[in-house]
């Protein structure tokens, strides 16, 4: 069996847990060498997972991990994660901009310093993350910037009641698209954005906002990742995927398990800026 990624390199930012830890581990599959850099060192008293037990599981899953302590609002410590990254695996095939700050409020209910956060994080530090591993990356023979983040669906229900973070994550997609007509073809770049809520840690922050019914499992955003990163970069840019129709194209229709047991995936939570599997079928069905 072949194993595309068997020693590429990945830099993931942010990937201590949920999405970004699954396509860590779906890469691990292959052999490939993966940099976390992520702000949890030590355990958290509400949320699962440090960058020490990702590196563990990376291990564990076929991979060879690189834990990094890093906050990537600091230019100058992403600059020494990925200098990191490099000495130690000897350059970056891929770039994963997972990382992301959130906050499911309407604006009377947003501090200006949490939107200072969530733009920080998503936007800024993702900008500066792609800025930080571009030289490297060019140096691959097929590169990757793979973002974890929304199409670009100017309607005003994807705004209205967050709109400080719908701006934040429509940032890190803002950018993709950039810097994609910019390089392209010689860096691929896409986003990649799930079509129901994920059962991750974020639901946390989701749950007090919306009414959570059943969640998918994050391999299924992984799968989807792993088409992108195997892809030739050269050609596969500029694009806004989501997981559930890129796993479709590639021939993967049964979802069934990527779910919870007995649910239909009608039924399954839909996430935020991209239509329902309800409403697509409605659509349909007109």
């Amino acid at each position: 069996m072949t194993r595309p990624l068997k020693g590429k390199t990945l830099f993931i930012s942010g990937g201590s847990r949920g999405i970004g830890l699954a396509i860590a581990l779906r890469a691990a599959k292959d052999g490939a060498n993966i940099a976390i850099a992520a702000k949890t060192d030590q355990p958290h008293p509400k949320l699962p997972g440090t960058i020490h037990t990702a590196a563990d599981a990376i291990e564990a899953a076929g991979g060879n991990a690189l834990p990094i302590l890093c906050d990537i609002r600091d230019e100058h410590q992403v600059a020494a994660a990925v200098a990191r990254t490099v000495d130690t695996f000897g350059g970056i095939d891929i770039c994963i901009n997972n990382a992301s700050a959130i906050r499911m409020t309407p604006i009377l209910e947003t501090p200006v310093q949490r939107f200072d956060l969530m733009h920080g994080v998503n936007a800024r530090g993702s900008f500066v993350v792609t800025q930080a591993a571009l030289p490297h990356l060019l140096a691959s023979n097929n590169p990757h910037i793979l973002s974890i983040s929304p199409p670009l669906h100017m309607e005003e229900r994807w705004f209205a009641p967050h709109v400080a973070y719908s701006l934040a994550k429509y940032g890190m997609s803002i950018i993709a698209l950039g810097v994609a007509g910019e390089y392209r073809g010689r860096v691929g770049i896409n986003c990649l954005w799930p079509r129901t809520a994920i059962d991750t840690a974020a639901m946390t922050e989701f749950g007090p906002h919306v009414g959570l019914g059943a969640l998918r499992r994050p391999e299924i955003v992984a799968d989807a990742a792993y088409l992108i990163m195997t892809s030739d970069a050269r050609i596969n840019t500029g694009n806004f995927y989501i997981d559930d129709e890129l796993l479709a194209a590639n021939g993967v229709t049964d979802l069934s398990d990527y779910g919870p047991p007995g649910v239909a995936d009608i039924d399954l939570t839909p996430d935020f800026f991209v239509p329902s599997l309800r409403e697509l079928r409605s659509v349909t069905n007109v």
